[in-house]
């Protein structure tokens, strides 16, 4: 188990705020402005600018009569600051809130919900109670190297990140049947209409190097970024037509 909140203790990139949206119109709102269907959460989703790159990420979970949005702390007062610049004449509010957030990989707890982006992911809590335990702390960055799952801030940089390209439709944060969302002619034509010429992969790597470390092909050119890493394996932004033998990134090698 991991207890994840603004408040409590854990790595940075742990840290958790919890946004409520309420109104008449929470719904309506979101749904016209984030990647996936809000009428089925819990989702995952984003918030892209016009041009279709990444802003924020966050999980969308339904909780009587509010959406609550659970956003890496880091994220949310800028993610707070754009939602209120659409909301015009929309019946909602947005406000920070306290409610923590528990998540963990065992048997899931009475109230949790299933993590949406992979099963692997195990489930989240929302405002559990502290006696909700398990035996060890699962390792999420081991598994999200396992699974190619990005993270808020490493693989995903704001206005930077593709989503298409860190596997946002693989990992069920996107909706291309829903209507329109900001950033969402771009997406649909990167789907549609292109092949993607690179992407978020795991990589093999022997050696250690600082997440952000660009790769290097054998001739010098850049290949791609190196970002976190588990054992002797990594996750990396590579252009597939680089991913060749002798890729190395400041002097550990990089094995595609």
């Amino acid at each position: 188990m991991r207890r994840l909140s603004g408040c409590n203790s854990g790595s940075e990139a742990d840290m958790r705020r919890i946004i409520a949206v309420t109104g008449e119109d929470r719904v309506e709102f979101l749904q016209g402005l984030v990647t996936n269907d809000v009428t089925q959460a819990p989702v995952w989703a984003a918030l892209l600018t016009p041009q279709g790159k990444y802003l924020a990420d966050f999980l969308i979970v339904p909780q009587g009569e509010a959406l609550l949005i659970d956003v890496d702390a880091r994220l949310a007062d800028d993610l707070i600051r754009r939602l209120s610049m659409y909301k015009l004449r929309s019946k909602v509010e947005l406000a920070p809130t306290e409610i923590t957030v528990t998540r963990g990989t065992g048997p899931t707890p009475a109230g949790a919900i299933a993590d949406p982006r992979d099963p692997a992911l195990g489930w989240r809590l929302y405002g559990g109670s502290d006696e909700v335990a398990a035996e060890t702390d699962s390792d999420f960055d081991a598994i999200r190297v396992a699974h190619v799952i990005p993270e808020s801030l490493i693989e995903l940089i704001p206005n930077e990140t593709f989503i298409l390209e860190a596997g946002f439709d693989r990992l069920h944060g996107v909706d291309f049947r829903k209507g329109c969302y900001v950033g969402q002619e771009v997406t649909a034509r990167m789907k549609h209409k292109t092949e993607l010429k690179k992407g978020l992969v795991s990589v093999g790597i022997e050696g250690e190097a600082p997440p952000g470390t660009p790769i290097l092909m054998a001739d010098g050119r850049e290949a791609g970024t190196l970002f976190t890493q588990s054992g002797n394996r990594a996750l990396a932004h590579l252009r597939f037509d680089r991913m060749k033998e002798g890729l190395t990134a400041a002097g550990a090698k990089i094995l595609p």
